[in-house]
């Protein structure tokens, strides 16, 4: 019976832990910011870490625009899932009301143009929002699996994307769950 309790205890797949990408404390990221600059677009970009009321987060800030074929800002950082367990995406975030995306990266979408993307809402008071790698879609052509696999994913992103916009989101936590 202690046997039997002990592998109940050990095995990942009774008790998963969730993977915290960044939560500020025991879990950091590197985050890199990247505009439609590096392809001749014109879209400005402010990143910057900030503290409100023992919450620390990243700020997303800048002017998206579609002038010039660019149209997105984003931070995105290197992930290591390694495992399958995973069911999707959770964060922790707020913002201007407007629309952004989480886009997943995996070995399979090594182009620019090639990521799993979902849509999230970020409104003006916190929120803890989960997103399921089943509401991800496959953006790039059709060698590209159509369903992200959380072993697979090796960068994450947010993103402020396609229209002509202020963008203004925070991120206080990102984790798959």
């Amino acid at each position: 019976m202690n046997k039997l309790l002990l592998i109940l205890l050990l095995s990942p797949t009774v008790f998963a832990d969730n993977l915290v990408i960044e939560d500020f404390k025991n879990n950091r990221a590197q985050w890199d910011a990247v505009s439609d600059q590096v392809m001749g677009g014109l879209s400005e970009i402010k990143f910057t870490k900030l503290s409100d009321e023992d919450i620390n987060f990243y700020r997303l800030e800048g002017e998206v625009s579609t002038k010039n074929n660019g149209g997105f800002i984003q931070f995105r950082s290197r992930v290591d899932a390694g495992s399958d367990d995973y069911e999707g995406v959770r964060i922790k975030t707020r913002g201007n009301g407007e629309v952004y995306e989480i886009h997943l990266r995996t070995p399979a979408t090594f182009l620019p143009w090639q990521y799993y993307k979902a849509t999230f809402t970020a409104n003006d008071n916190w929120e803890i929002l989960d997103i399921p790698f089943a509401s991800f879609q496959r953006v790039g052509p059709a060698y590209v699996p159509r369903k992200v696999k959380s072993s697979k994913v090796n960068w994450i992103a947010v993103v402020a994307y396609g229209k002509d916009f202020y963008a203004e989101v925070d991120l206080a936590k990102i984790e798959l769950y």
